[in-house]
C-alpha cells in the first residue's frame, strides 16, 4: 500500500487528528483526499474533497460509500469522548460511545469495504487507543468502546486478508488535539501520529503503537493486572 497515489477518506476530518490525517495525505501525494464529518461546512483544509458523514447514521455512510467509490484507504478516525462511566454513568452516553466507536467503524468497514476490493484490496486505518487495553475510571465507556473496536479490527482484519486488504490498529495514548485539551500528562503530536500510522501502511504493519505509554499498557496485559492497577482495583475496607 503506497500513500502517493492513493486515494484516501478520512472521517472526523474537521478538527484533530482527522483533520492532520487529511492534511499529510495531501503532502505525502494522495491523488485525492475525503475529508468528511458530521457538519462538513466546517473542514477549512484547501485541497480535499468534503463529504458529509455521521458514522451514526447509516444511511450517511452509505450515501458516502456511493459517491466515494474510487477509495483505496480508508481512515476510520471519528470519535467522541463523553467522560461517562459504567456503572453510574449515563446510559444514552455509553450508547453513543458505542454507538461511534464500534457500530459505527463496523459501518464503515462494511461499506467501504467492497469498493477497496474493486479497487485492488488498499487498506483500512482504525484509530484506537491505549484504552484498548486498559480502564481508566472517568473513561468507562470510552475504554470499553475502544476496547471493542480493537476487536472487531482484529476480525475485520481476518475476513478482508484474502480480499487483499490490509486493516491496521492504530494505539496511541493522549494526542495534543482539542479533545484532549483538559488533560494534563505527556501528549503526542498529531503530526507524530500521522507519520507513524502512514508509515505503519505502507510497512504493512497490522498494528501500530505510537508512544512508549501505549507499548508499556499493552505489555502489561501479560501480567497480573493487580500490578498494573495496585490498589485501585481493591475494594475499599
Amino acid at each position: 500500500m503506497k500513500i502517493s497515489g492513493s486515494v484516501a477518506l478520512v472521517t472526523g476530518a474537521n478538527r484533530g487528528l482527522g483533520r492532520e490525517f487529511a492534511r499529510v495525505l495531501l503532502e505525502r501525494g494522495a491523488s485525492k483526499v475525503y475529508a468528511t464529518a458530521r457538519t462538513p461546512e466546517r473542514i477549512d483544509l484547501p485541497g480535499v474533497e468534503t463529504l458529509r458523514i455521521d458514522v451514526t447514521d447509516p444511511t450517511s455512510i452509505q450515501a458516502a460509500a456511493d459517491l466515494a467509490a474510487d477509495v483505496t484507504l480508508l481512515v476510520n478516525n471519528a470519535g467522541i469522548a463523553t467522560g461517562t462511566n459504567l456503572v453510574h454513568g449515563d446510559l444514552a452516553d455509553i450508547r453513543r460511545e458505542l454507538d461511534t466507536h464500534f457500530w459505527g467503524t463496523l459501518g464503515m468497514v462494511r461499506a467501504f469495504a467492497p469498493a477497496l476490493e474493486r479497487n485492488g484490496g488498499g487498506a483500512i486505518l482504525n484509530v484506537l487507543s491505549a484504552l484498548s487495553w486498559f480502564a481508566y475510571d472517568g473513561a468507562g465507556a470510552y475504554g470499553a468502546a475502544k476496547a471493542a473496536a480493537w476487536n472487531l479490527t482484529n476480525g475485520v482484519r481476518l475476513e478482508l486478508a484474502p480480499r487483499g486488504t490490509l486493516v491496521t490498529g492504530l494505539h496511541l495514548g493522549a494526542a495534543d488535539t482539542e479533545m484532549m485539551a483538559d488533560y494534563q500528562g505527556p501528549k503526542v503530536a498529531p503530526a507524530n501520529v500521522v507519520r507513524a500510522a502512514l508509515d505503519g501502511i505502507e510497512a504493512g504493519q497490522i498494528e501500530v503503537v505510537v508512544d512508549d505509554w501505549s507499548a508499556n499498557v499493552k505489555a502489561s496485559l501479560a501480567g497480573d493486572p493487580a500490578a498494573f492497577y495496585g490498589s485501585a482495583a481493591l475494594p475499599a475496607s
